[in-house]
């Protein structure tokens, strides 16, 4: 019996690792976020009329997140006028920082819809470990692409495979 379980439990983690290393076929996970007002909204709502989604996941204390978001915050606009893409940005702070993201949001002047994962039950279902951590997700719901940390530059690739989504070209790195 204890051999059924332990391959079992093998089983799962080798599922979820494959999954977090090849998101094709994944969905967003629904789970509770908040607004930084405490409007509660479910992550399966979040939607882009047939367009692309980016979802960073952030937090207050990490600085490589805020450079991430402040050098896509640069050249935003143009990439929703050139693509439609929006994207969420997901705070993992808990409540002790919560109350900094909607202050760090706007002195950023992001213009992104920013919410709090205070329990990181989305961030669990996400498989993320570590922040930032960057999904794509395509006009359907599917997860074409992720990203795990941040160097200079790799918003200019973040854009290059939103561009491939917004044509509705498949992701193959």
């Amino acid at each position: 019996m204890k051999r059924i379980v332990i391959g079992v439990v093998a089983m799962f983690a080798f599922i979820n690792f494959s999954v977090a290393q090849n998101p094709e076929g994944r969905t967003i996970s629904a789970a509770d976020v908040k607004t930084p007002e405490g409007k509660i909204v479910n992550t399966a709502k979040f939607t882009n009329d047939g367009k692309p989604i980016i979802i960073s996941f952030w937090a207050t204390w990490c600085k490589p997140c805020k450079k991430e978001l402040d050098a896509i915050s640069e050249n935003y606009a143009q990439w929703q006028k050139e693509t439609g893409v929006k994207l969420i940005a997901i705070s993992i702070d808990d409540s002790r920082s919560a109350g900094k993201v909607g202050t760090d949001a706007k002195s950023h002047s992001w213009d992104y819809e920013v919410y709090i994962d205070e329990n990181q039950d989305f961030k669990r279902a996400m498989n993320v470990n570590n922040v930032p951590h960057t999904f794509v997700i395509d006009g359907k719901g599917n997860i074409v692409w992720q990203h795990n940390s941040y160097a200079e530059g790799d918003e200019e690739h973040l854009f290059e495979v939103v561009k491939k989504v917004a044509k509705g070209e498949k992701v193959t790195e």
